[in-house]
C-alpha cells in the first residue's frame, strides 16, 4: 500500500469506530480521492452513508464496491435493499438487490428471510412461506424462520404440529435469548388463537422476560421510567398553552404546505392505527408512508431540549423544520398528493404539528385499553417501546398519554378527527364517510375493500389489514381478566 494512503485509511477505519458520523464520512471519501481501488473502503463508505440517512450516496457507494469487487457481494446487495426499502420505500429495487444476492450465493439466509419479510409487507402469504420453508430446508432449526413461519400459521386447534414444533424448539437448550423471544411470542399467539388462554398468557410472559433479556444483551438501555415520561407529559403540557400558541402561530405565518400534504394518523401503538391507514390509502388521492421517523428525526436533529427549545428557536428555525419535513416526504413519495403519517407516538408532537403544519389532517385512532395492553404484551417489540414488557407499564403508559391527549382536545378540539376502533367495526361504512370527509376527500367505494389495497403493510397488524371487517379483536382483554387486574386498577384510579 501507497504510504500516503495508510494512514488515510488508518484514520477513516478509527473514525468509523469512534466518530462523529460526518467526520468518518469525510475521511473515507478523501481516502477514495486517493486510493479509488480499495473497494471495500467503498463499502464502509456506503454503510456510513446510509446510517446518515444519505441513501442516494450510500446507493453509490456500494455500487462502487460492487464494481471493484469488494469481499462479500451478496452483504452488499443485501444493504442495497436495505436502503431501497427502508429509506427509499422502492420496493421493487429492493427485491431486485435480494435476488441478485441470492445468485451470488443461494444459501444466503439474510436474503432470504428479508424476501420473506417483503413478502409479507406486500401480503403475499404464501410466497413469504416458500422462503421461510426454504430457509428451514437449508437450516431445519433456524429459530427465528420457524417463529415467523408460525406468525403466518392459522392453528387448527391445541394438538396443531404447528405449535408442537415451537413448544419442540423453546425445549431445546440452544435458543439464545431473541430466539426464545420469537419463538415464545409466535407459540403465545397460536394459544391465544385456539383459546388457550391461561397457556397463551404464561407464554406471552416467558416472551416478554427472554426479550428484556436479550436487549440488555444487545446493548440497549431497557426499562420503562415512569417518572420520566411523567415530567415530559407534563412539560408538553405546560408549554403548549393557547397564549404560547397564539404567539408562535403570529410568528410563524406559515402558509399552506406544498404537495404532498401529510395526514398525521397518532394515537397508542395498537389502537387502530394500521386500519385507518389502509383505508385511507385505498383512496386515490393518497399515498400510505407508513410510519415514518421523519418528524421525530427532525425534532431531535433541530430542538435539542423540545419542548422548552421552541422558546428560543425563532421562526426561521421552525420553517426550516418545516420544509424540511416536506422535503423529506417529497425525495420519498415524489408523485404523491397526500401522504399518512402514521407514527403513532407523533400524538407527543401534536401542539408542534398544529404550529407548522395548521391545516395539516391529524387523526386520533382510538381502542379499549384493555384489548390495547393485552395486544402489546403479545407483541415482540424492539427497544423503543420500552414499557411493552410489563402490563403495569403499560397501564403507566397509557394514562399519560390519556392525559396529554385531553390537553390536545381542549386546544384544539374539532380541528382533531377521532377514529374509534369498535365505531369502525360495527359500523364501517358511516365510519369511513365521517373519516374521508375529515380529510377532504370525495367518496370512493375502493375504501370499504381496504383489505384488497396493492399496498405495503410494515408493522404488527400487516395480516389484519389484509382481510375483511372482523369482529374477534373486540373485547379481546376479556380472555385476561384476571391477569388485567392491576391494568384495570390503574385506569380506574387515574380516570
Amino acid at each position: 500500500m501507497n504510504q500516503s494512503v495508510e494512514p488515510l485509511l488508518i484514520r477513516a477505519r478509527e473514525l468509523s469506530r469512534t466518530g462523529p458520523l460526518e467526520d468518518a464520512i469525510a475521511a473515507y471519501e478523501q481516502l477514495l480521492e486517493v486510493a479509488p481501488e480499495l473497494a471495500n473502503s467503498w463499502y464502509n463508505l456506503g454503510r456510513l452513508r446510509a446510517h446518515a440517512g444519505r441513501h442516494e450516496a450510500a446507493l453509490a457507494a456500494y455500487g462502487e464496491a460492487l464494481a471493484r469487487g469488494a469481499d462479500a457481494p451478496e452483504q452488499i446487495f443485501l444493504n442495497r435493499a436495505l436502503v431501497f426499502s427502508d429509506g427509499l420505500s422502492r420496493f421493487e429495487l429492493a427485491e431486485a438487490e435480494l435476488v441478485s444476492a441470492l445468485q451470488v450465493n443461494p444459501e444466503y439466509l439474510p436474503a432470504l428471510m428479508n424476501l420473506a419479510n417483503l413478502a409479507e409487507d406486500r401480503g403475499e402469504r404464501e410466497l413469504a412461506r416458500r422462503y421461510y420453508t426454504r430457509a428451514l430446508s437449508l437450516r431445519p432449526w433456524f429459530f427465528e424462520a420457524l417463529a415467523r413461519y408460525a406468525n403466518l400459521h392459522e392453528p387448527q386447534g391445541p394438538n396443531d404440529p404447528v405449535i408442537d414444533r415451537l413448544r419442540r424448539a423453546l425445549a431445546m437448550p440452544n435458543p439464545d435469548a431473541l430466539e426464545r423471544a420469537s419463538l415464545g411470542f409466535a407459540l403465545a399467539r397460536l394459544l391465544d388463537a385456539v383459546g388457550a388462554y391461561p397457556q397463551a398468557f404464561d407464554c406471552a410472559t416467558a416472551a416478554n422476560a427472554a426479550s428484556l433479556q436479550a436487549k440488555r444483551q444487545g446493548g440497549f438501555e431497557v426499562g420503562y421510567d415512569r417518572a420520566a415520561q411523567e415530567a415530559r407529559i407534563t412539560a408538553l403540557i405546560a408549554f403548549f398553552t393557547p397564549a404560547r400558541i397564539a404567539e408562535l402561530r403570529t410568528a410563524l405565518k406559515i402558509e399552506t404546505a406544498p404537495s404532498p400534504r401529510p395526514i398525521f394518523i397518532c394515537g397508542m401503538f395498537r389502537s387502530g392505527s394500521t386500519l385507518c391507514e389502509q383505508v385511507l390509502a385505498s383512496h386515490p388521492e393518497v399515498t400510505m408512508g407508513g410510519e415514518l421517523a421523519l418528524l421525530p428525526d427532525l425534532i431531535a436533529r433541530m430542538l435539542p431540549g423540545y419542548p422548552e427549545a421552541l422558546e428560543g428557536a425563532g421562526s426561521a428555525a421552525l420553517r426550516t423544520l418545516a420544509g424540511a419535513y416536506h422535503d423529506g416526504l417529497a425525495a420519498s413519495f415524489p408523485q404523491a398528493v397526500q401522504v399518512s403519517d402514521k407514527r403513532t407516538e407523533n400524538f407527543l408532537h401534536i401542539g408542534l404539528i398544529k404550529l407548522l403544519f395548521p391545516e395539516a389532517r391529524i387523526i386520533h385512532t382510538e381502542r379499549d385499553p384493555l384489548d390495547i395492553a393485552v395486544s402489546i404484551y403479545f407483541l415482540h417489540l424492539d427497544h423503543r417501546v420500552p414499557y411493552a414488557h410489563d402490563l403495569g407499564d403499560i397501564a403507566h403508559y397509557y394514562t399519560q398519554y390519556r392525559r396529554l391527549m385531553a390537553h390536545w382536545q381542549e386546544l384544539f378540539g374539532p380541528e382533531l378527527y377521532g377514529f374509534d376502533y369498535a365505531r369502525f367495526v360495527t359500523d364501517q361504512r358511516t365510519a369511513t364517510e365521517q373519516l374521508l370527509a375529515y380529510c377532504g376527500l370525495p367518496w370512493n367505494e375502493a375504501c370499504m375493500a381496504f383489505h384488497a389495497a396493492a399496498s405495503v403493510v410494515r408493522t404488527a397488524s400487516v395480516w389484519q389489514v389484509r382481510k375483511p371487517l372482523y369482529r374477534s379483536s373486540l373485547g379481546r382483554g376479556q380472555h385476561y381478566a384476571e391477569q388485567l387486574a392491576q391494568v384495570r386498577a390503574l385506569l380506574a384510579a387515574t380516570a
